[in-house]
């Protein structure tokens, strides 16, 4: 399985909204195999279609094995309550990292590869993911919405003093 090259801003696929997934073919199978492998090879946690320059609604998210792997055809938040604010990255903006309000907790709808539509509460990080990973789809870019932005050699020092 190939490790696929990640579209970084301001390459003008991140900006566009993706297509709604009629069938579910070998290549799309394939597509998301080559994200997984693509997602893990850059060390995130989670990918979008358009960053490997496809403009289907997949995602992929992968915050720890106790979560699981959760690939996603079609995804929608059909749910959010709360508001918390945290700290984000991109592998399509390599060093930029930001803090952002998000839903606290989401409900998700989507397909998994054998066409079974799942629902999925989540909250705190998973959430997080999810949220993130959907506006890849939508077209829309982290960067957007960065309340404060975070130096890289500040990264870890933020993300100490504000765990909780």
């Amino acid at each position: 399985m190939p490790v696929l090259p990640i579209l970084k801003y301001p390459d003008p696929m991140l900006t566009t909204p993706t297509k709604e997934v009629d069938e579910i073919t070998d290549e799309m199978i394939q597509l998301l195999e080559d994200m997984y492998e693509t997602m893990v090879a850059s060390d995130g946690i989670g990918i979008a279609a358009p960053q490997v320059n496809s403009n289907l609604r997949l995602a992929i998210v992968e915050i720890d094995e106790e979560s699981g792997l959760f690939e996603m055809i079609n995804p929608r938040i059909i749910q959010a309550t709360g508001e918390t604010i945290d700290v984000e990255g991109c592998l399509s903006f390599p060093e930029v990292y930001g803090t952002i309000k998000r839903a606290d907790t989401i409900v998700l709808r989507y397909y998994d590869r054998n066409g079974d539509e799942f629902e999925v509460e989540a909250d705190d990080y998973l959430s997080r993911a999810f949220q993130h990973e959907l506006e890849h789809l939508d077209g829309k870019l982290f960067t957007d919405k960065i309340i404060q932005k975070i130096k890289p050699e500040d990264l870890e020092n933020y993300m100490e003093a504000n765990l909780e």
